[in-house]
């Protein structure tokens, strides 16, 4: 009984982390969290209402509820601007995905989840597969500073990346349709969302990998880094996080595994 009664309280004080961690995660009282604002697998507007919502929204919250502070939303336009948000002290914590590249000014928790990436290519294209990527003479578009880009920019040997940047929607797929690129890569949401108005592009059905999503804190911030990472054990553990992210109905976004400890 003695047992069962303490694994109750440390269950408790997990879900509760009290003044301490508000003061090491929110020191103003007020938990300001950067987010990409154009990335489905952290938020989406509803079209309707106009409401942020979505797994970064839902964890912030979740997380301003357990600390007793209120939540500030600060959407960002790339991953560069989230790092930089929270490395100059304008947001408390950020959601982004890990890369090494990445690394520095700011420190990475555990992963929470992880995004699928795959491509776009040409409905005629003999491109069927991930295994057809990395082939000589193939030039392979990504966005500009995304994960993806970072990983191709990596590993790919023989094709060409081709890092995009558009001025206007639509801009990448034209490149596909009209031969300058031979495949888009992104996550699958996105290339998934970019097929409604495409009727000329198809989605690989496999993955190329998936990109393993963190919150970032401040370098030097490790006992805030100790909270973000207890937390996120909590609402993997409880069955939170699982929730969130099948109520987000983003395609090809999961739990991260927890860590091996």
């Amino acid at each position: 009984m003695r047992g069962l009664i303490r694994s109750v309280l440390i269950a408790l004080m997990g879900a509760t982390p009290g003044v301490g961690a508000q003061s090491a995660v929110a020191p103003d009282g007020i938990l300001r969290v950067a987010y990409l604002a154009n990335n489905p697998a952290q938020a989406t507007k509803d079209p309707a209402t106009g409401e942020t919502r979505g797994v970064a929204v839902d964890l912030a919250r979740e997380l301003g509820r357990r600390l007793g502070t209120t939540v500030n939303m600060i959407g960002a336009p790339n991953p560069q601007a989230v790092i930089d948000a929270v490395a100059n002290g304008q947001a408390d914590i950020g959601f982004v995905a890990y890369n090494p590249e990445r690394a520095g000014p700011a420190e990475f928790s555990q992963p929470y989840m992880l995004v699928q990436q795959t491509f776009l290519v040409r409905q005629d294209s003999p491109i069927r597969s991930v295994a057809d990527i990395d082939r000589p003479k193939q030039k392979i578009g990504a966005p500009k500073g995304d994960s993806i880009a970072l990983y191709l920019a990596r590993t790919l040997k023989q094709a060409e990346l081709v890092e995009m940047t558009e001025t206007r929607p639509g801009e990448a797929n034209e490149a596909l349709v009209d031969g300058r690129l031979h495949a888009l890569g992104s996550n699958r949401q996105r290339l998934t969302a970019a097929l409604k108005n495409a009727s000329r592009l198809r989605v690989l059905p496999d993955d190329l990998y998936g990109v393993e999503q963190t919150l970032i804190v401040q370098r030097g911030r490790s006992e805030a880094l100790n909270v973000l990472n207890q937390f996120i054990d909590d609402v993997r553990r409880s069955g939170f996080l699982g929730g969130t992210i099948e109520r987000s109905g983003v395609v090809g976004i999961a739990v991260a595994p927890a860590a091996v400890k």
